[in-house]
């Protein structure tokens, strides 16, 4: 009676506890890896896809000639016969041979029919244009898994769900003949578009290529952008990396020689995107966003003048310009125009440290732009209460303070757009199959951040900067840009290297492109005005047309 009241218990209370563990006693599982989403353009390029690639696997209890087994993957998938060995006389319900093989190598060692060896199609990413905006796409891992990049950034979009085969075993882990195997199909991740232009970004990528080899640079940097909405059209860091290849480092430099700690650093600095990862000094592109705050605060009028004999003397320094000899006497206007170092201490001066620290507030440089890639650096800047008159002055022509390149555009297009800081991204939209519209991504706008007079002077002072002052290589003829040069020098100073930068935008009455362009320790001549403002007038040459800007 004893017996049959526990077998009632078991049959019918516990049968689903003994029966969950039955099946997984008998049915193996293997997982299906779902089709990744893929990442297109403003205009549909696919910039990033997926190929069929096969994983390989043994069930060693259902092996049958193992001699066989060994030889045929060794010969076929270029392993050594020591490693395929040990996996293939493994005891386990199921052993990875080699995943990521492709196509036509997995067919191959499905036509051997060998008994227990399992070939599973799967995907992995591809790349077409390999090192096309390689910090801004970002790559993935093994698993099919964003690393870096927009590719980790919207991962919840892109993964997709795997799918599995399950198969039913005897007590042995042989496969019943007559079982029809159970699939769960996987279900493919979602296209993610994108504001980039797959041409602007490769005729960028190509100008920065050319600037890097002719000055023997360390990096080149190029960003545009929609200043009245944020989008991105271009996002360049050479050198680029491979992005099918992305653990190959770009420096020439043989991995091998190299511990993995060293390999790793060396990687980590290869995949730093220096337009929002990195910070600098922005010199005198600067002096854009210290004239507005002069002007909002009407501490200067365009009439004002100075006189500029070379130098200012503050406190206990002697505080040089740019021209040694000195500008002379000269208007606000002119100030600008010649980037004169002397002029903008003076305004800064009347400022003052407490409201020059409040308009950083307001214009937005304390805080991240919120761009949609990750590891956004923010300012590194003094505390209020330590900038003396020595701080002060060296702040309003941009240094001794550093932000990254994607704040500058950002907070300089809030300026020449009519005051509204505007987020910078990259996501515009998530995509059926069929390349419908599923979600639409929207981001903040923060108005007021200066008057719509400020911003109309400020456009015309740029505009001048090119037309009439240092930012004269940048000229185009037909086009109204206006923009700001900058040369600044890196820590520490013994080194002697310098950065050279302009940012520029076109029309100067209507801005709809602005561009910075950053040259990273150029050799020979190193004034932003000389050679970074051709660059970005070359760009601004192709790019305008392309957009449907016309001349005027």
């Amino acid at each position: 009676m004893g017996l049959i009241g526990r077998l009632i218990y078991l049959m019918v209370f516990d049968a689903d506890y003994y029966q969950e563990l039955a099946e997984d006693l008998h049915e193996r599982e293997r997982e299906i890896k779902a089709a990744r989403g893929e990442i297109v353009d403003r205009n549909g390029v696919v910039l990033a896809t997926n190929r069929t690639v096969c994983t390989i696997s043994v069930i060693h209890s259902q092996v049958e000639e193992p001699e066989r087994v060994i030889q045929v993957l060794c010969k076929e998938l270029e392993l050594e016969e020591t490693e395929v060995r040990k996996k293939v006389e493994k005891v386990s319900s199921m052993e990875k041979i080699k995943t990521n093989v492709d196509k036509e190598t997995g067919d191959r060692i499905r036509e051997y029919d060998l008994a227990g060896v399992k070939v599973d199609e799967d995907f992995k990413r591809y790349y077409p244009y390999d090192e096309l905006a390689s910090r801004v796409l970002g790559f993935t891992g093994g698993d099919n898994q964003g690393i870096i990049g927009l590719e980790v950034k919207y991962e919840e979009y892109l993964k997709g769900i795997n799918g599995t085969i399950l198969t039913v075993t005897d007590a042995r882990g042989v496969e019943l003949e007559g079982v029809a195997e159970d699939r769960i199909e996987p279900v493919a991740g979602e296209t993610l578009r994108v504001s980039l232009d797959y041409n602007i970004q490769a005729y960028c990528q190509q100008a920065a290529q050319k600037v890097l080899e002719e000055k023997q640079a360390e990096g080149v940097g190029i960003l545009l952008m929609n200043p009245q909405n944020g989008e991105i059209y271009a996002m360049v860091n050479v050198p680029e990396f491979n992005l099918n290849e992305p653990y190959e480092l770009n420096t020439g430099v043989d991995s091998s020689t190299l511990s993995d700690e060293e390999l790793q650093d060396q990687l980590n600095q290869m995949w730093r995107n220096r337009c929002i990862n990195d910070t600098y000094e922005p010199g005198s592109i600067f002096k854009i966003i210290t004239s507005s705050a002069c002007l909002e605060e009407g501490v200067v009028s365009l009439d004002d003048t100075f006189y500029c004999p070379g130098y200012r003397i503050v406190e206990d320094r002697r505080i040089r310009c740019h021209k040694v000899g000195g500008h002379g006497q000269e208007t606000f206007v002119e100030g600008i125009q010649n980037s004169c170092n002397p002029v903008f201490m003076d305004i800064g001066l009347r400022l003052g440290a407490e409201r020059f620290y409040d308009y950083f507030e307001k214009f937005g440089l304390f805080s991240l732009t919120n761009i949609d890639l990750p590891g956004e650096a923010g300012t590194i800047m003094h505390k209020k209460e330590d900038i003396g008159t020595v701080e002060l002055a060296t702040m309003t022509f941009g240094q001794s303070f550093q932000v990254t390149p994607i704040q500058m555009a950002v907070t300089v297009s809030s300026i020449i757009n009519g005051g509204n800081r505007v987020t910078p991204h990259l996501g515009m939209a998530v995509l059926d199959k069929e390349g419908n519209v599923i979600e639409e991504f929207e981001y903040r706008t923060k108005g007021d951040i200066v008057s719509e007079k400020t911003s109309e002077t400020m456009r015309a002072l740029l505009e001048s900067v090119v037309s009439e002052g240092s930012g004269s290589n940048a000229y185009l003829e037909g086009y109204s840009i206006g923009g700001k040069t900058a040369t600044s020098q890196t820590l520490p100073r013994s080194a002697n290297k310098y950065i050279s930068s302009f940012l520029g935008f076109a029309p100067a009455d209507d801005p709809q492109v602005v561009g910075m362009v950053i040259i990273y320790d150029p050799q020979g001549v190193y004034y932003g005005g000389t050679i970074a403002a051709p660059v970005l007038r070359d760009i601004y040459d192709n790019v305008l047309p392309y957009l449907g800007i016309e001349k005027s």
